[in-house]
């Protein structure tokens, strides 16, 4: 049976190529919005927090704060909608989800960039 979902899959769900990135990474992500007949791109630009799953079911997940409110999304890697994502900075983090960044304020809440 999981041989099966597997091949469906590999098979009929179309596969999305975005760069490598990972926990602790800022990174914009660029996602088509219909509104009625119209069709516009927005994007959001944060810290990830995690990554999970895997295959057709991986998602990502991206704080950012907007004003002094925290805002998270939740983003499947194979949306349709997703149109590109950009790596602005790769940061250095210790754990794979790093959900202790939601506590964090001020200068304590910067990430270490690692340079390339």
């Amino acid at each position: 049976m999981e041989s099966l979902i597997n091949f469906v899959e590999n098979e009929f769900v179309p596969k999305n190529e975005f760069p490598e990135f990972s926990a602790g990474d800022t990174i914009t992500v660029y996602y088509e919005i219909k509104e009625g007949e119209k069709t516009r791109t927005q994007f959001f630009r944060g810290v990830v927090i995690q990554r999970r799953g895997s295959g057709a079911t991986e998602t990502f997940t991206i704080r950012k704060m907007s004003g002094t409110v925290g805002v998270e999304r939740i983003f499947p890697i194979n949306m349709p909608a997703l149109q590109k994502v950009e790596i602005n900075k790769k940061g250095k983090v210790r754990r794979a989800r790093i959900f202790y960044f939601r506590g964090l304020t001020g200068k304590k809440a910067r990430i270490k960039e690692v340079r390339s």
